[in-house]
């Protein structure tokens, strides 16, 4: 791969990872799930993998309404280890809480987090996509809440 064709997909799979956290910090399940491939597995802390894109949808689609949720992500690093194929790891602090405890500073947070994604992508017709991630937890806060 040339080094500027490189640059473009390093850009373009840290920008899945950025548009995937803002999506479910925002509540759009189908943008969400619009960045996987068809086939795509999701592997989530404490629960069942989700495989395919219509079960990523569904399942974010079930998110309780009073949930706020803020992914603060970063240290992304992308290698390529084969064409067409992306490998990434990004360090992610999630913040959880809910919209029904409102006050003068915000929404008071329940958990803290801090994780990472692997991620696998894969170039298609379409773009770069999310072909699997594997979300992990690796801190806590101590906190009890639900899952980010």
């Amino acid at each position: 791969m040339r080094a500027l064709e490189q640059l473009l997909a390093e850009q373009d799979c840290r920008d899945l990872v950025y548009r995937a956290a803002a999506h479910a910090d925002n509540g759009d399940a189908t943008a969400l799930a619009e960045l996987f491939t068809e086939d795509a597995v999701l592997v989530r802390p404490g629960a069942q993998p989700l495989t395919g894109r219509e079960a990523i949808r569904a399942a974010y689609a079930q998110r309780p309404a009073d949930r706020i949720t803020r992914h603060i992500v970063g240290q992304t690093l992308i290698e390529f280890p084969s064409p067409g194929v992306a490998h990434g790891l990004s360090l992610a602090q999630i913040w959880i809480g809910s919209k029904d405890d409102h006050g003068p500073l915000g929404c008071r947070a329940h958990t803290q987090r801090v994780g990472e994604f692997e991620d696998r992508f894969a170039l298609t017709p379409l773009g770069w996509r999310i072909a699997r991630r594997d979300a992990r937890f690796v801190l806590h806060n101590g906190a009890v809440g639900a899952q980010g």
